[in-house]
Parts: structure tokens; C-alpha cells; sequence
């Protein structure tokens, strides 16, 4: 099984939040969508600045990317 990290992005900066052995890219997936909802309870001030929860692979390529926001920003106008 191949193993994920996942960051919190603040503009360029990468903030690691840890790794974890899943099944496949839509476990990931999943679990950077659960971690994006328990950052935006548990800092509030990171809504609505860009940030995102990213996944990368083994070789530290981005596999997947989820806004911190709770609608695009396209939305919120």
C-alpha cells in the first residue's frame, strides 16, 4: 500500500501535517477532505487566504489538492 503525505498549504509555504499508509489516492483523497474540515473549525482565520490541504506521494509529487474555503471563492464574489 503506498504511503501519503499531507500538508497545509499557507501561500508558498508547506506546513506538514503527517503521512499515512492508505489503500489508494481516493482513501487519500477522502482523508485530506476530512483533514481541510478539521482545519477550518480549528483555525478559523485560515478561511477565505487560498490555503489548502495537499497530498503527495512517495516521490513528493502533488497527487491531490483541497481549498481550506468553503466555496470557491468565484462563489463568495
Amino acid at each position: 500500500m503506498p504511503y501519503y503525505n499531507f500538508d497545509l498549504v499557507v501561500g508558498h509555504e508547506h506546513r506538514t501535517q503527517g503521512g499515512l499508509i492508505l489503500e489508494n489516492i481516493e482513501v487519500a483523497s477522502d482523508r485530506a477532505n476530512q483533514l481541510a474540515t478539521e482545519l477550518r473549525i480549528v483555525y478559523p482565520e485560515l478561511q477565505d487566504k487560498g490555503c489548502a490541504v495537499r497530498v503527495t506521494g512517495y516521490d513528493d509529487t502533488e497527487v491531490y489538492r483541497t481549498p481550506l474555503d468553503q466555496s470557491p471563492s468565484w462563489l463568495r464574489g
